[in-house]
């Protein structure tokens, strides 16, 4: 991108995180999300940047927008009411799921709701065979017999989802266009533009999920345009979408499900540019914010990728228990371990901390706010890691007193504890409960934590880097500049981008690559009339992929084809050596096929190039003290303060200490050194546990 002046808005559980870039400098500021109403902490925080950077809003050449609404919506069940209309006798597929348990030995096991009630899974006469030709047609009549349901129902988004109609989206088409006639102003959602892809019961969980939020994100959208107008913003607004490229506010508004994981998939982006100025090419994303925890393994500059993901869970962190939607996602394993996040004491007088968090409103304990439970950041406030005087940018005054308080009655009275023990305890708990799922989501991808770099950015990451690291293995860890609105930066350096996926099955031996190309051919024009909208000239950068599977198998992995011929041999040699890396060993002799095939498209992204290796040139100059507790050791010491934007590149100091700024501290244990990078990164090091 060209564009000079650029505001990039993230909206968080907790924290709305705000990054302007202007030509000579960047401003960032921080403030607690409105729950009520996004949009209103965002005007407000734009407001306050604006003002701050001394410039009026139509300065800004580009706003990029990441936004938890839409996941939000779908986890309250806040969505618009919404009505399915599905081939008759597959109304119920939506709540027979995959007809298993996910919780094998829990008797009182919850499945998730459905978001459309069985009263509105409404059924018309109609069916495809297989291979897309017509079995039945469709009986129009039936269809329209149902607009007198859909009124009285005060239905406000219809889902159309008919078996099949991946292959051949001739009759959700023609069932569209009828009831669009006939109601003009209903928000349609069809499968066949929404998910086209084999397995009934996720491509229609995609569309009734898109649907269901649809209104709602055009509302939103719609407010916010209408709130940065009123501050004189006149630019492009563009979306972050969960694959980590973004899109324009059209696309956003027809296929809001994609939005569903834009602001950690945010994070990812900002921690891929790091990784390649570092030459880290195995490095491990760590965000950790008010909320949750994010953590993404990233191979060769390259995040992992999915095409499916969970929302809503039953069981908050049961794979499972959600659900589930097949959108492009940045493949990351998501912990309810935030600053936010509670403590407390089990009926085995255990610690346990989390899933369950304070979020903005109360808050925390020493928020002051009305929050009473003992939460992470209370114990961080205790072990006296944050400044309560400084903590974000000093917006936020908090009171430890409260924290303390919080700590000791909830947890340390129950176990016999000191305020400090018990805080100690808080966040060692944590500190595992991320490593375990990071150790966990590493296994299942065929690959390892130790030796990685770990790339830590939010507002609670770089209190807990270090510890984390140690527990996995690591020991290297970056702190990126303005690390406490680090998901926001990646805003800034995502490509336009949009992803194609269609079902075609076939086996390798049967392949025909004029046909698969003029597949791909078809994918790559839908994709580039939506890429097209942000990036009206120029070339564009292309990634296929295939997902292909032994026959027999249930599911299937993805092959990057980037550079493969179009051949059996060829498709066969890339699947293999995927597999192999996947589970250890290929299966001789078995046929192969190819199931779904995808196409990426987005504006040309080159990553930066290697800094070179920053030599310590002098020692940091501390501002002060403070006295800290070491969550290690339980060892209170007097650890240098220093304030970041005073550390130059090449400034070397060594643990234990405390770096501040305004979103966030980085805290160096003993035993650990740091120094100062070209880009201006905190590079810590030292011994692993």
């Amino acid at each position: 991108m060209t564009v000079r002046t650029r505001l990039a808005v993230d909206i968080g559980g907790t924290f709305t995180d705000l990054v302007l870039s202007l030509p000579d400098r960047t401003v960032s500021t921080k403030l607690l999300t409105t729950p009520g109403a996004p949009d209103e902490a965002v005007i407000a925080g734009t407001r306050q940047i604006l003002t701050e950077a001394g410039i009026d809003g139509s300065a800004l050449d580009l706003v990029v927008h990441g936004t938890t609404l839409a996941t939000n919506a779908l986890i309250e069940r806040k969505g618009a009411r919404t009505a399915l209309i599905t081939t008759a006798g597959f109304r119920d597929s939506l709540e027979i799921a995959y007809e298993h348990r996910f919780e094998q030995y829990d008797l009182y096991m919850e499945r998730p709701v459905p978001l459309v009630e069985r009263d509105l899974r409404l059924e018309v006469p109609e069916r495809l065979a297989a291979d897309g030709s017509v079995l039945l047609a469709l009986d129009e009549d039936a269809l329209l017999g149902l607009v007198s349901v859909l009124k009285a129902e005060r239905i406000e988004a219809l889902a159309i989802s008919f078996l099949h109609s991946y292959v051949n989206p001739a009759h959700e088409e023609r069932a569209r266009d009828l009831l669009a006639a006939a109601m003009p102003g209903l928000a349609i959602t069809l499968s066949s533009e929404v998910c086209r892809e084999i397995r009934e019961y996720e491509r229609t969980s995609t569309t009734v999920a898109n649907a269901y939020v649809l209104p709602l994100m055009a509302s939103y959208l719609g407010r916010m345009r209408a709130g940065l107008a009123g501050l004189g913003v006149t630019c492009p607004l563009l979306l972050m979408m969960s694959s980590g490229g973004i899109c324009t506010v059209e696309t956003a508004t027809r296929f809001p499900v994609r939005l569903v994981e834009s602001g950690p998939a945010g994070g990812v982006i900002l921690a891929r540019r790091i990784a390649a100025l570092g030459g880290y090419d195995r490095a491990l994303s760590f965000d950790m914010g008010g909320t949750t925890a994010k953590i993404t393994l990233i191979d060769d500059y390259t995040p992992q990728q999915s095409r499916h993901f969970e929302v809503a869970r039953a069981y908050r962190f049961a794979k499972g228990s959600g659900i589930p939607v097949r959108i492009p996602v940045i493949d990351m394993v998501e912990i309810g371990a935030g600053g936010g996040s509670i403590g407390r004491v089990d009926s085995l007088r255990r610690i346990v901390v989390g899933p369950d968090s304070a979020g903005s409103d109360p808050g925390p304990a020493c928020y002051g706010r009305g929050g009473t439970a003992p939460t992470v950041t209370d114990a961080d406030v205790v072990l006296g890691r944050i400044d309560p005087v400084r903590f974000a940018g000093g917006k936020i005054g908090l009171d430890p007193d409260r924290a303390k308080r919080a700590v000791l009655t909830d947890v340390g009275s129950r176990l016999d504890m000191s305020a400090a023990e018990a805080a100690r305890g808080i966040v060692e708990i944590v500190d595992e409960t991320m490593a375990s799922a990071a150790r966990v989501h590493a296994v299942e991808n065929g690959k390892d934590t130790a030796g990685r770099t770990l790339i830590a950015f939010g507002g609670a990451a770089p209190l807990h880097a270090v510890r984390l690291a140690q527990k996995l293995g690591i020991s290297r860890i970056v702190i990126p500049v303005d690390a406490g609105v680090g998901s926001a930066h990646g805003f800034l350096d995502a490509p336009i981008a949009y992803e194609v996926a269609r079902t075609f099955l076939l086996r390798l031996d049967d392949l025909d690559a004029d046909v698969v190309e003029d597949l791909f051919g078809d994918m790559r024009a839908e994709a580039e009339m939506v890429v097209r909208l942000g990036v009206p000239s120029g070339t564009l950068a292309e990634r296929r992929t295939a997902f292909m599977r032994y026959r027999g198998q249930g599911h299937e992995i993805a092959v990057p084809l980037d550079g493969a011929a179009l051949d059996p041999a060829a498709l066969r040699g890339v699947f293999e050596a995927t597999y192999a890396q996947l589970f250890g060993r290929i299966i001789p002799r078995l046929e192969i096929e190819a199931v779904t095939w995808t196409l990426a498209l987005s504006e040309p992204y080159a990553l930066p190039s290697a800094d070179p290796l920053v030599v310590a040139t002098g020692q940091a100059v501390a501002q002060g003290t403070r006295e800290m507790i070491e969550s290690l050791t339980g060892t209170t010491i007097d650890a240098p303060v220093y304030a970041r934007a005073s550390l130059l590149p090449g400034t070397a100091f060594s643990g234990p200490a405390a770096v501040v700024e305004d979103g966030t501290t980085t805290i160096v244990p003993t035993g650990f050194s740091a120094r100062i990078a070209h880009g201006g990164e905190i590079i810590i090091e030292g011994g692993l546990a």
